[in-house]
């Protein structure tokens, strides 16, 4: 991996946080390598079947994981499956290779996919730690997954389910967070925002980006720093407390966003609680009914109105039916539902949507001419475009609200105009 992809990598991690490469030759050959039976000459194709994996980060250091973005994905590829499959293909899905959210385990999870498994696609694709990008480009493998890292912003062959949604040099910012909060805080005008991100190249990002954002859309912005710790989770949340609620000129702004993790969320929306804050508190990381187990994350988490980048399960729709029918065929029971089956399904989504229009002759070839001009409207991560999906967002969101033990909708999901990134 370059220089620059590993650097910009790292930095705009935050955006999904909050959601070691080498050039080594390789034995895996192009995406015309490997053909099965018959008609394609594709690697992972035959002429009954399409060959598919994932990678997620199933496990983590911090406990955090992902491994529902995988029942999300085997929801959408069954009911492709069991509606014929793509031009009488049946989708054969190994499951996600678990990447524990380390770059050399991704890597080798890239690898392992495409040298020994023969894979044609990618989906999904799950982890802040893409380290194999550069591998899956040089080997023209379609790889799909969430557009919040650079990775999926450029590349010819590495797709993002919501478009690219890292602000990169002559792009631009969604601006669905601070336009949805308008619906939260009655407006902009005459009102501040403090924004709280780690101390890390990543956080950096972050506050540059939301703070040119929540400008454009009306806000002050009071306080935008990326001062807490990466490595771990304060135990005392009070200097940073105090400094975010005198921040407009003295007092306490309207609201305070985090570009963090659930666990610094705990700890730092507890403590401006506890110092007496009534604003808006918000972030785009705590939409998971898991949370809601714990009595004490419930509470620390209550009040908060969460970024969603597709449609919120509280939004009733024909699609929104279809996903959640598909999650419980699929898990065999009712499960809560979470963003990172969302992350799987509509990655399979696209994968198949594409794979579609290329046509019964499928090769690497005929799935990027399908991609190049795609588009389709009003799916649950608004409407889909190529090849403009690789540098700019679809510009869609929601908000929700964690209230009493459950989520409900405090701004429904719709799509707003970018603004250039400076």
């Amino acid at each position: 991996m370059s220089r620059s992809i590993r650097t910009i990598t790292a930095v705009a991690a935050a955006l999904l946080l909050a959601t070691a490469c080498n050039s080594a030759s390789d034995s895996g050959g192009s995406g015309g390598d490997g053909g099965g039976k018959g008609g394609s000459s594709a690697r992972g194709v035959t002429d009954d079947s399409i060959k598919v994996g994932g990678i997620v980060s199933m496990t983590t250091a911090s406990g955090y994981s992902k491994k529902d973005t995988d029942l999300g994905a085997k929801a959408r590829f069954d009911r492709a499956n069991a509606e014929g499959g793509v031009h009488g293909r049946k989708i054969d899905y190994l499951g996600a290779e678990d990447d524990g959210q380390d770059p050399g385990r991704n890597l080798a999870a890239a690898r392992k996919l495409v040298q020994r498994e023969k894979v044609f696609a990618i989906a999904p694709m799950s982890s802040v730690t893409f380290s194999g990008a550069d591998f899956l480009q040089k080997q023209k493998v379609p790889t799909f997954g969430w557009g919040t890292i650079p990775p999926f912003c450029g590349p010819t062959y590495l797709y993002g389910f919501g478009g690219c949604m890292v602000p990169m040099p002559g792009g631009t910012i969604t601006q669905s967070w601070p336009e949805g909060l308008k619906k939260v805080t009655g407006g902009a005008k005459g009102k501040s925002v403090a924004i709280l991100a780690n101390d890390n190249d990543a956080g950096t990002f972050a506050i540059r980006t939301y703070k040119q954002s929540f400008a454009a859309a009306g806000y002050e912005v009071t306080y935008a720093k990326s001062t807490v710790p990466a490595t771990s989770v304060p135990s005392d949340w009070s200097a940073y407390t105090k400094e975010i609620l005198r921040s407009d000129g003295g007092k306490a702004p309207d609201a305070v966003v985090s570009v963090m993790q659930t666990p610094y969320n705990i700890g730092l929306f507890t403590s401006v609680k506890r110092a007496g804050f009534r604003g808006v508190l918000t972030d785009p990381t705590d939409y998971d009914p898991g949370l809601l187990t714990k009595s004490a994350t419930r509470k620390a988490l209550d009040g908060v109105h969460i970024l969603l980048s597709f449609q919120p399960f509280e939004q009733d729709g024909a699609d929104m039916r279809r996903f959640k029918a598909d999650i419980r065929k699929a898990a065999g029971k009712d499960v809560p539902l979470n963003m990172h089956m969302m992350t799987g399904y509509m990655s399979a989504d696209l994968f198949l949507a594409i794979a579609d229009k290329a046509g019964k002759n499928l090769t690497v070839d005929s799935f990027q001419q399908a991609a190049d001009g795609y588009s389709d409207r009003d799916t649950m991560v608004g409407d889909r475009r190529f090849p403009e999906g690789r540098k700019e967002s679809f510009g869609c969101g929601a908000l929700v609200q964690l209230k009493d033990g459950k989520y409900t909708v405090t701004s429904p999901f719709e799509c707003y105009e970018p603004i250039p990134f400076k």
